[in-house]
């Protein structure tokens, strides 16, 4: 039996009222690795823990690892609050993977103002991308080693780079969208995985619903859907979306 698990943290768009934004939780032998960050991730992860009624520790101080597939806020914005607890609370840092175009954006350019200067109750004290990270490159061209899990990366087609994912453990294989117009050289980089969830939403830079149902049948039965919005209706979906909450055997 796989020892390889999904569980579904958020499903929704940057634009949600009802969801929380799209984000995944990846185990493997008591090993977690996080797909991005969103807003309020320890409620993130406390809500999901709740709705999979489930006894294995789902909770910030059980994750070290954080993939972060691109620089969008509703896929990072929980970044600073995490890096921040795991400094003060744990005294940790955060494995951060990313592909070299995020690294060389995130910090300067996202999380440098909210944490580069720190008020310790007598001073101001100067901090770095050191301080609360140790950055675990993401390759485009090779496989990378993050505990037990092995990722491959492709560039999505997106307003910014962005990391579609294959990640392999246990012998299986799970494939990751992340978020991308309908691409069919994306959809073959990922058909090998066991298990693939695709993002689905509205506009040029996402995938439309539509041109997933154009996919070939064997493919559409091993495919989940992702990234959906508020109007979209699971129950009348020909392709089964996934849930928050849900446990995912890969």
């Amino acid at each position: 039996m796989s020892d390889f698990e999904v569980t579904v943290l958020g499903v929704g768009d940057t634009f949600t009222e009802r969801h929380f934004s799209s984000s995944l939780l990846l185990s493997s032998g008591g090993f977690n690795l996080a797909i991005d960050c969103p807003d309020s991730y320890r409620k993130v992860l406390a809500s999901a823990r709740a709705r999979a009624h489930t006894t294995r520790p789902l909770d910030l101080p059980s994750i070290d690892h954080v993939l972060i597939t691109h620089v969008h806020g509703d896929h990072m914005n929980g970044l600073e609050g995490a890096a921040f607890f795991k400094h003060f609370v744990q005294g940790k840092r955060v494995q951060l993977v990313t592909s070299q175009e995020v690294r060389d954006e995130i910090w300067e350019h996202r999380l440098r103002a909210p944490m580069a200067e720190l008020f310790d109750g007598r001073q101001t004290r100067s901090f770095g991308f050191d301080d609360y990270f140790v950055h675990r490159p993401l390759a485009w061209d090779s496989a990378v080693q993050v505990g037990p899990f092995s990722i491959r990366a492709r560039r999505t087609l997106h307003h910014v780079p962005t990391s579609a994912l294959l990640v392999e453990a246990c012998g299986r294989t799970l494939g990751y969208s992340s978020d991308t117009a309908f691409d069919p050289e994306l959809i073959a980089f990922l058909e090998p995985a066991n298990l693939i969830i695709h993002e689905t939403n509205y506009g040029p830079a996402h995938t439309a619903f539509s041109s997933l149902l154009t996919l070939p049948q064997a493919l559409q039965s091993k495919l989940r859907v992702i990234h959906y919005p508020d109007e979209f209706d699971p129950g009348a979906a020909r392709i089964r979306p996934v849930v928050e909450g849900e446990i995912l055997r890969v």
